[in-house]
């Protein structure tokens, strides 16, 4: 019996990346609201002012809900878009709960960058049987976004010494490595930025994310433990990198 062949396997990849990026709003809503029971505890405030709050997740749901059975998944990806640019400025300018610089660069170049899947999705990357043109504009607008994430990945791996120790802590050859990582994703977000080989910066990165998923984010301890990352903040992180990942299939396979 034939294995399957290399179309059908983009093709599985290219629908993987939209049911993950699909169901993003799902684990963010989630995380969320155990992280804020996490807080209770400590009677510390959410991040958004509790009305707005539930109108906010009661927004993302049902985005991520119509996109997930598939009704009018453009528009609702670009209302996802917006909703969490929204959540992001709200929570940003609320100030309700003090985060460290570098945490802030985390959080918040996480958010831009699924903001940015939301938008390659809503041009219409990632559909199988595309009825209408794809739309250039919003998947340049969505990349220029996952640049600036890797922008700011190189700049926390340059001056977060939390995040240097948690990739010092996993990789072989210490400093000399890091470095070449850093090299890896200036380059990669050059690409993104400008445009060129696209299919291919999103195949090496999606190679690579996965590790840093596993290794990185994975190591629960370090962050909650070492660096004090709330233990909800640190899952929530974690579903953001995974929703990049599906962004980075979409593009690796239909960009």
């Amino acid at each position: 019996m034939a294995g399957p062949s290399r179309k059908q396997m983009l093709r599985f990849l290219c629908q993987l990346g939209a049911f993950i990026l699909t169901r993003f709003g799902f684990w963010n809503c989630f995380s969320m609201l155990m992280l804020f029971a996490e807080r209770a505890d400590s009677k510390r405030k959410p991040d958004i002012h509790v009305p707005y709050l539930y109108v906010d997740m009661g927004v993302a749901v049902l985005c991520a809900s119509f996109m997930s059975f598939g009704v009018k998944r453009r528009w609702f990806a670009l209302a996802s878009a917006l909703q969490l640019t929204m959540s992001t400025y709200a929570s940003y300018v609320g100030e309700q709960v003090y985060y460290g610089e570098w945490l802030k660069v985390r959080m918040y170049s996480r958010a831009l960058a699924i903001i940015g899947g939301f938008l390659i999705l809503a041009s219409g990357a990632g559909e199988i049987y595309r009825q209408k043109p794809r739309s250039r504009s919003l998947q340049s607008t969505g990349q220029v976004f996952l640049g600036i994430y890797l922008i700011c990945m190189v700049y926390s791996l340059q001056h977060s010494k939390e995040d240097r120790q948690a990739y010092l802590n996993h990789i072989v050859g210490g400093e000399v490595t890091l470095m070449l990582l850093e090299v890896l994703f200036g380059v990669l977000a050059l690409a993104f930025l400008s445009g060129w080989y696209i299919r291919l910066a999103a195949q090496i990165l999606a190679t690579v994310l996965p590790l840093v998923i596993l290794f990185i984010d994975g190591n629960i301890g370090y962050w909650h433990h070492n660096s004090k990352v709330e233990f909800w903040n640190q899952m929530k992180l974690i579903g953001h990198n995974v929703g990049i990942l599906g962004a980075l299939l979409i593009l690796a396979t239909d960009g």
